[in-house]
């Protein structure tokens, strides 16, 4: 486990994934451990796909490629290519494994950088190959909600009618449920989520704080970058995921072509794509 602090916060993480395991302050773990009745996973990061594809399959140049949901990042193990107390670059590269799946060649750093009380990220892709890679990537951090995600509330910068995109399976529907209307605060309810998760394609706000309503104790998460925002629980489980992403996954009708895919990046041959995040305690 590799462990950045300063005076505030101490945040560990697993070369697996470069993924976020514990973020403490004050004694108070805010990041959800893992369990393997309800979630085993704690921070992973999607990369290649937000989400699922339809049949798990896509096409690129007349070629078809499977992909699982969320795509493969999660499961890689990560070099450490640079530490110092209170940051840590780390780095994934294309291989063998990766381009059977994914045909591109490519750099991914993550660095996570703690200032004050928050931790900054950063995922900084650069596309190696000669042409343009078409990807997205997205954050699913999960926040402990030890007494229940009922006595929380994601509270919204400015005042949000959010509509729900209708999940068919892993797939969107064109279809969308209302949740909340002209207001900054939506109240956390178990009944959001047997059928999965809120995936905000309308969002005004590029940021959101959890917020417990009785101890008060919150934390804040700011996506400048992402264009969707998700929610997403195991019902009856104690914790919730807030997930700022780049993209989507497919609508039933996609036809397939990740050149054609809703919220893909297209990053030119050479170039780099830098996406931020923070969460603030």
């Amino acid at each position: 486990m590799i462990v950045i602090k300063n005076e505030f916060i101490t945040a560990k993480f697993n070369e697996i994934g470069a993924e976020l395991k514990s973020l403490k302050c004050d004694d108070y773990e805010y990041i959800w451990g893992g369990r393997e009745d309800s979630w085993n996973r704690s921070c992973p990061i999607l990369f290649p796909i937000c989400g699922g594809l339809n049949d798990n399959k896509y096409v690129f140049c007349g070629k078809e490629y499977t992909l699982s949901k969320h795509g493969f990042l999660r499961d890689k193990s990560f070099e450490i290519e640079q530490i110092a107390d209170d940051s840590v670059i780390f780095l994934s590269k294309s291989d063998a494994d990766t381009k059977r799946r994914f045909p591109f060649d490519y750099e991914l750093r993550v660095v996570y950088k703690l200032i004050g009380k928050s931790l900054k990220i950063d995922y900084c892709v650069k596309n190696k190959t000669d042409a343009t890679m078409y990807f997205s990537i997205g954050s699913h951090e999960g926040y402990n909600t030890p007494d229940g995600i009922e006595n929380y509330d994601v509270v919204f910068p400015q005042k949000e009618s959010l509509n729900a995109i209708v999940l068919c399976g892993n797939s969107l529907s064109h279809d969308k449920l209302p949740i909340i209307k002209d207001s900054n605060v939506l109240s956390l309810d178990e009944k959001y989520f047997s059928v999965d998760a809120l995936i905000f394609d309308d969002l005004k706000s590029h940021a959101a704080t959890l917020k417990n309503r009785k101890s008060g104790r919150e934390i804040n998460v700011k996506f400048p970058d992402d264009d969707y925002f998700l929610i997403w629980h195991t019902p009856g489980a104690p914790f919730i995921c807030l997930e700022p992403w780049s993209g989507i996954p497919d609508y039933v009708d996609a036809t397939g072509d990740i050149t054609e895919k809703a919220g893909i990046i297209k990053l030119s041959a050479g170039k780099e794509y830098k996406h931020t995040h923070t969460i603030s305690v």
